[in-house]
């Protein structure tokens, strides 16, 4: 592209919103003109509000701007928002009754019905349900989300195999990393060498995102995968990446070949050239003992599954192990390759013209 399309990150000083940054940095399509974050870094320079916590230095241009109140009065048309909860249930709506496309992180509307959960490689038909919003309707602007970060690589994981031979059941144990609590996160006491089975809500969301993300375009509505799902989260000391370990029954008979196949004929973005999109976004890794977060959580840069320990289960039919990037691929980088994909499809272009002409 030849002009750059000026996006702007709501929440821009946390962990996400550090690694929508460092993600967007060089973006062939998106330049970051904007960054907002709460009343207590409003108006300071970006460098001195938010502590810096990932392992590239923060861009220069970027450490320099001064933070913007969380207001859509000028604000870019394009926002990527890195939002708690709850303050996200107030101000995406805000944006996007202001005519502003939000790429949101948040679990605040990902379950609402007319609110896509959208993963590129898996449900991209379901980006429709945004002609039936009520902020689309009247101003143009409106909200799409991307999935927790455990559903993420799970859902990623199962796609090719639910297509080819269809899911039943399904039963995972998560090992998740601290990241994936943000900063400060947990308490250094409470998570070395130890293990915590409890994450609060995420297994409820899991389990409701995957089979919502797995399921299908209904006229105006999305018809959840008619399979059982069960959850077990747990937090792990592990910096990055989260670990899963998948039990599946499928509805017709499969080989380990076939599933290795579907797994690698997976391709569902090809010639689409979205920059962020990993070109095998189901990686196979034959070692016994892989993946590992960190051996494998970087595969794709960051924005793959990785799969491996592929054997029969005893209870179910089939067994494996899954690993993705939390905050790449399960946060920044799924908000990032969704923007893209809305743009690949005109609709993000015609808000950005909009808001330069009213400038």
């Amino acid at each position: 592209m030849q002009n750059k399309l000026e996006i702007g990150i709501l929440g821009a000083t946390g962990m996400v919103g550090q690694r929508f940054i460092q993600l967007l940095e060089n973006h062939p399509w998106f330049q970051i003109t904007w960054l907002a974050a709460s009343d207590r870094s409003s108006g300071k320079v970006y460098e001195d509000a938010a502590k810096w916590r990932l392992d590239t230095p923060c861009p220069e241009r970027i450490a320099k701007m001064i933070i913007s109140p969380a207001d859509p009065a000028g604000a870019p048309k394009i926002i990527f928002a890195a939002l708690d909860t709850d303050i996200a249930r107030d101000l995406e709506p805000l944006f996007a009754s202001a005519g502003c496309a939000v790429v949101s992180n948040s679990s605040a509307f990902r379950m609402h019905p007319n609110v896509p959960l959208v993963i590129p490689e898996v449900n991209a038909e379901h980006l429709h349900l945004i002609e039936d919003q009520t902020w689309r309707k009247q101003s143009g602007g409106y909200i799409v989300t991307n999935p927790n970060c455990s559903a993420i690589g799970l859902v990623m994981a199962l796609k090719p195999i639910q297509e080819r031979f269809g899911i039943e059941q399904i039963f995972v144990t998560t090992m998740q990393a601290v990241s994936g609590a943000g900063y400060p996160g947990v308490p250094s006491m409470d998570i070395l060498g130890n293990v915590v089975p409890f994450i609060k809500n995420e297994e409820q969301k899991m389990e409701e995102e995957t089979l919502k993300l797995l399921g299908h375009l209904k006229g105006d509505s999305i018809v959840p995968l008619a399979a059982r799902m069960s959850a077990h989260c747990n937090r792990v000391p592990v910096e990055d990446g989260h670990t899963e370990s998948v039990s599946i029954k499928l509805s017709r008979p499969a080989t380990r070949e076939e599933l290795l196949s579907a797994w690698a004929d997976f391709h569902p973005l090809q010639g689409q050239n979205l920059p962020t999109a990993p070109a095998q976004p189901v990686e196979w890794v034959a070692a016994e003992d892989r993946p590992q977060p960190r051996l494998d959580k970087n595969r794709g840069r960051g924005m793959a599954a990785t799969v491996g320990r592929l054997r029969p289960c005893g209870l179910l039919d089939w067994k494996f192990t899954v690993l993705s990037h939390n905050t790449i691929r399960g946060a920044a980088g799924a908000a990032i390759v969704n923007a893209e994909l809305l743009l690949s499809l005109g609709k993000l272009e015609p808000l950005a013209v909009a808001a330069a002409a009213q400038a």
